[in-house]
């Protein structure tokens, strides 16, 4: 049995490779973004909610790339429900990732559930899928953010994550929850003294 690892703040991410809609290939890895790599893992095409925060997503596209953000969407979804899912719901600007196996959901801290027959749309669950998840990355590839789900409800708001996303960069605000072991912290990086944020 593959286990759940929770990803560490200012900790390198796992390695991440999947296909997209369209024909191409997205690595982790590769990506060097002007500030952060907005990664949203969500469930699939049977689920509702899911169109509605994608397609949020989408049109804020242009105000994460204004903010020197790179955006992808990644599901557990075969390339033919991919696909559907980029007709069905109209995201013809975001990039659509699939494939997600599920050992490599595991180690990015996700949790996966069983299929339980038709969604209220009326589409049926995969047998095995990945919950959502959102993470942000710094271009060195460690982690500033991550939230997990194990239900499809209760995600972080995308403009909140945008105003966040402001703040940090205004205001050089560190990565929190950095700390490993917290009998003995100083092994971990420390903020104090920094004089460059506010604490809030």
């Amino acid at each position: 049995m593959s286990q759940i690892t929770p990803l560490i703040p200012r900790q390198p991410v796992p390695e991440l490779s999947v296909r997209t809609v369209g024909g191409s290939t997205w690595n982790m890895s590769e990506q060097s973004p002007e500030n952060f790599t907005l990664v949203v893992f969500f469930r699939g095409l049977h689920c509702p909610i899911c169109a509605n925060y994608l397609c949020d997503l989408q049109r804020k596209l242009s105000d994460f790339t204004k903010q020197g953000v790179n955006v992808i969407a990644i599901s557990s979804d075969s390339k033919e429900r991919a696909e559907k899912t980029a007709e069905d719901w109209g995201l013809d600007e975001l990039t659509l990732g699939y494939g997600l196996d599920l050992i490599t959901a595991r180690r990015w801290g996700l949790f996966v559930s069983t299929g339980r027959g038709p969604t209220s749309s009326g589409i049926e669950e995969t047998r095995l899928f990945s919950e959502p998840g959102l993470y942000l990355i710094r271009p060195d590839g460690t982690l500033y953010f991550g939230s997990v789900q194990t239900m499809p409800f209760s995600r972080p708001s995308l403009a909140e994550i945008l105003n966040g996303v402001k703040f940090v960069l205004e205001k050089d605000y560190p990565a929190r929850g950095q700390v490993v072991d917290h009998v003995n912290p100083e092994g971990s990086a420390s903020d104090w003294p920094n004089a460059n944020y506010d604490p809030q």
